[in-house]
């Protein structure tokens, strides 16, 4: 977990294309085959649209996930064309590029009075108490989300995503299905208030766009809403905490990103090249196909390892090296094809302003941190500086 960048090295030269068996999962190690699957048709992030669990020779989900599954997939993240299709298009008429760059000086006083708290404080767990609370609160806000319930959130998010790690545990399965359940019903009965008194929030908006006479579902709205806090939130509050363990590594790059504000967008892309927050994302095979002259069947699982895309040296000059002012960096972080991030503006507004408030506030690491037990969403357990 510390280190898997080896292990990737070594997959990328010897077995690029392999088969794991305790996942039952294909391992895709190299950029050019990761970025080539993430955009092929043949592939999807579900295979429910076209047939049945059975069918696709697959076990049915256990009967208590269903009312997890209920609400992840009236989002667009866990179905395909032409459901993803008509979702992302509702969705985007809401979320615009204009709605999100409004955004930018709230982000960036959230994160100016979140790094002055720490300062305040002579220092503190950086990640807990700045980058978790800056996604939640900007997310908070665009949903329209009362202060009072707004600590609810980031419990929920952690709970749900859990369900996305490599075989998860009957309890987390569990906890999982309660979150989404919860924040299902929560996001239910907003979403109904603000239909009838509609406010300056992304609900109202979202419970009011239409589309040639189409518009969202309550169930789609719901989706949509946890896809948004869950996505939003794990990545960004990962690559913040990843960001700065790595510049805490690399000194000398730190020192030339507090010299040189104008390289926090390259900077940016590079942190999240570098130690990527989301390392592997799954595609069913709904067609056989080949990758690297290996025959993979319809009906089994890729796991497109992103955290080694990223360092493959047939992509990147000196992978392994950090460079906040990389210029050539076609890192795979968002994704690619129809499931690109559609929050991908929006993060990157958030990691710029929150970095830069806190290279201000000049943190200096207190102790080597530890890895959450989580694989698939990489973070930190938390990062303790002094200011």
């Amino acid at each position: 977990m510390a280190h898997p960048y080896d292990a990737y090295a070594e997959l990328r030269d010897t077995s690029p294309v392999s088969f794991f068996e305790p996942t039952g999962q294909w391992l895709v190690a190299r950029h050019a085959d990761v970025n080539a699957l993430l955009r092929d048709r043949r592939l999807g992030r579900s295979y429910l649209h076209m047939a049945t669990h059975e069918a696709f020779g697959q076990e049915p989900e256990p009967e208590f996930q269903e009312p997890f599954w209920r609400v992840i997939r009236a989002g667009m993240l866990d179905v395909e064309p032409p459901v993803h299709t008509r979702l992302r298009r509702l969705v985007s008429k809401a979320f615009t590029s204009r709605m999100v760059e409004s955004l930018r000086p709230r982000v960036r006083k959230i994160a100016t009075e979140l790094a002055h708290g720490l300062i305040e404080r002579g220092g503190g767990d950086l990640i807990s108490e700045v980058a978790e609370p800056l996604p939640v609160t900007v997310i908070a806000e665009m949903l329209g989300v009362p202060d009072q319930d707004r600590p609810l959130l980031r419990p929920w998010s952690a709970d749900i995503c859990g369900m996305y790690e490599l075989n998860p545990t009957l309890d987390v399965q569990h906890t999982a299905v309660r979150a989404a359940q919860e924040f299902g019903d929560y996001l239910r009965d907003l979403s109904r208030s603000r239909r009838d008194n509609p406010g300056d929030d992304l609900i109202s908006s979202l419970a009011q766009v239409l589309d040639e006479g189409d518009r969202l579902t309550e169930d789609e709205l719901v989706g949509t809403c946890v896809l948004l806090l869950n996505a939003g939130h794990e990545a960004t509050v990962n690559v913040t905490g990843n960001g700065w363990w790595s510049l805490f590594r690399n000194p000398a790059e730190l020192d030339r990103l507090r010299a040189d504000r104008s390289l926090l967008p390259t900077a940016i892309e590079e942190l999240m090249r570098w130690d990527t927050p989301l390392q592997m994302f799954e595609r069913w095979v709904l067609e056989d196909i080949e990758v690297g002259g290996i025959q993979i069947p319809r009906g089994v699982e890729v796991a497109l390892l992103f955290g080694s895309a990223n360092r493959d040296p047939e992509v990147f000059a000196d992978p392994d090296r950090l460079d906040v002012g990389r210029q050539d960096n076609p890192h795979i972080s968002f994704g690619a094809g129809i499931h690109f991030c559609l929050g991908a503006p929006l993060a990157r507004i958030e990691l710029i302003e929150s970095f830069g408030a806190l290279l201000d506030a000049k943190p200096d690491l207190v102790e080597e941190p530890t890895w959450k037990p989580g694989y698939v969403i990489r973070g930190l357990r938390s990062l303790r500086v002094t200011v």
